[in-house]
């Protein structure tokens, strides 16, 4: 099997915006969502680059009039990505972040930043945005990853990252205990975006394989993946007959996507990904992501974190915050692995896109969990 290089030490470049532009634009149109008077002034103060690959990300601080005083508020500005900057996702439905979070937020005692002002028009930026409050705070990083050494959370005592393993899985049972969630989040359901599929699973399946098409028809390059597509094959064939519970999925279910302080989380960002489906798909979405840094670990000689974020004591955890037993993993981990796929191939196309690299021959070179991958479907059958 052949193993993809390293990821490179360095950032990805998300957009071609001009930061200049975006703190005048917005300056101009907070004049006219604000009351009279307000006078707003925006001071953009940078991106977050080390998480995240989807969306745009800006922090700013807002100074305005109130009450006759001048008052700055700290925010951070969420835009959907221009087509012309190589999106992750097909199709980029800010307007069900927005509600997704707003809902999540009043329904549950999950830390979900508060939004605010929307713009859904994209005629202000060029594509919808909205603000949302400005949590501080620590994420493990990314780039690199966390569990690569010289981080925060991989030199914190064990008892410390026991807490955070602890509590990040409450956050997920935090979010798939709110009630009545397939109609409370009707607009989520696959369905809606045109995904067919008799359950709620094969509709999110469906969902999936459209994002595979679009992602390997990138310009940029072939981008096609024999690997997805075996993945894929195999998910059809073998599509749970339960779909169980519909729960509130949040998506990309991972600690990098969570702000944490004294080890316990107090934001829960990135809402990209967020659906509506089984509960299984962020429980393993979550484990999925840590092993891929260990993966990438053991290619390095690192000694990563191989006690952290383990299936047997996340499912523990699990279990114990929501009461739940969690059955069999194995289709989600194979669905878990076919959405990275597809992820790194339009990373990929991107970073051709802004030159950060030359195009490979092999598509499938980008896929830094090609080895596991392989190793997964080989032991399913695929």
């Amino acid at each position: 099997m052949t193993q993809a290089p390293p990821p490179p030490e360095m950032t990805f470049q998300k957009s071609g915006r001009d930061p200049a532009a975006i703190g005048a634009r917005l300056s101009a149109w907070l004049a006219t969502a604000l009351p009279p008077g307000a006078e707003p002034e925006v001071a953009i103060l940078g991106g977050i680059d080390a998480n995240g690959m989807s969306s745009e990300t800006v922090l700013l601080d807002v100074t305005s009039t109130v009450d006759g005083w001048r008052q700055t508020k700290a925010y951070v500005l969420r835009v959907a990505p221009r087509p012309e900057d190589i999106p992750v996702f097909a199709a980029y439905d800010l307007q069900a972040q927005y509600d997704a979070m707003r809902l999540a937020g009043s329904l549950s005692s999950v830390p979900v930043p508060e939004v605010g002002l929307a713009e859904m028009s994209g005629c202000v930026l060029g594509t919808p945005f909205f603000l949302m409050e400005r949590v501080d705070g620590l994420v493990p990083p990314d780039v690199m990853p966390y569990n690569f050494g010289d981080s925060w959370l991989f030199d914190a005592a064990p008892a410390d990252r026991a807490a955070l393993q602890k509590r990040s899985v409450e956050v997920l049972a935090g979010l798939h205990g709110i009630p009545d969630a397939a109609s409370r989040f009707a607009f989520l359901d696959p369905v809606v975006a045109g995904h067919s599929g008799e359950t709620l699973v094969a509709r999110n399946l469906a969902k999936t394989r459209a994002w595979y098409a679009f992602a390997s028809s990138a310009e940029e390059w072939g981008g096609r993946s024999p690997l997805v597509e075996r993945g894929l094959a195999w998910l059809e064939a073998n599509l749970p007959d339960d779909d169980g519970e519909p729960v509130l999925c949040w998506g990309d279910a991972r600690i990098g996507n969570i702000i944490y302080r004294d080890f316990a989380p107090v934001a829960v960002l990135d809402w990209e990904m967020v659906t509506l489906g089984p509960r299984e798909m962020d429980v393993t979405w979550m484990i999925f992501a840590h092993r891929i840094f260990e993966d990438l670990a053991a290619m390095l000689d690192l000694p990563g974190m191989p006690d952290f974020l383990s299936a047997s004591e996340v499912r523990e955890a699990y279990a114990a915050a929501s009461g739940v037993e969690l059955g069999d993993l194995t289709w989600h981990e194979v669905h878990a692995a076919v959405m990275w796929g597809v992820i790194y191939l339009r990373i990929a196309a991107r970073q051709i896109h802004f030159g950060e690299i030359e195009a490979p021959e092999d598509p499938e070179s980008t896929l830094y969990h090609r080895a596991m991958f392989e190793a997964m479907l080989d032991e399913v059958g695929a």
